[in-house]
């Protein structure tokens, strides 16, 4: 039996204890390991250049579980049309990751500019 969460420490404590679950696996974002281990697997290929070097990066700038990669990879069985696929969808991935960031500074300097009182500036002619 495989039980999964994201939030461990909201479990009940019996269900942590000896006896019940007793292998705990921490499941990361996705490596480039972790993506050649699942291309071989689904696409069979071990190396595909220059589309794997692209991948490599990607993955690097982005946060995606092995789920997400393997989804992308089902997609096709032409190897090309699959990884093709999932730069795309890592593009998508990292292009919003960097909007939500850019958002989130713009959001905080306007709220830090709120909190200037006009009457405390000091002004230098």
């Amino acid at each position: 039996m495989v039980f999964t969460t994201n939030h461990k420490s909201k479990l009940d404590p019996a269900l942590l204890r000896s006896g019940r679950m007793d292998m705990h696996f921490h499941m990361s974002y996705c490596s480039h390991e972790g993506f050649k281990t699942l291309a071989s697997t689904y696409l069979g290929i071990k190396e595909h250049q220059p589309l794997f070097d692209e991948i490599k990066s990607l993955l690097q700038k982005t946060d995606v579980t092995p789920a997400q990669v393997a989804e992308e990879l089902m997609k096709s069985e032409d190897a090309n049309v699959a990884l093709q696929a999932l730069i795309t969808r890592l593009q998508e991935i990292k292009k919003k990751k960097e909007d939500d960031k850019k958002a989130k500074d713009e959001a905080k300097v306007k709220n830090d500019t709120k909190k200037v009182d006009p009457k405390q500036l000091t002004y230098f002619i």
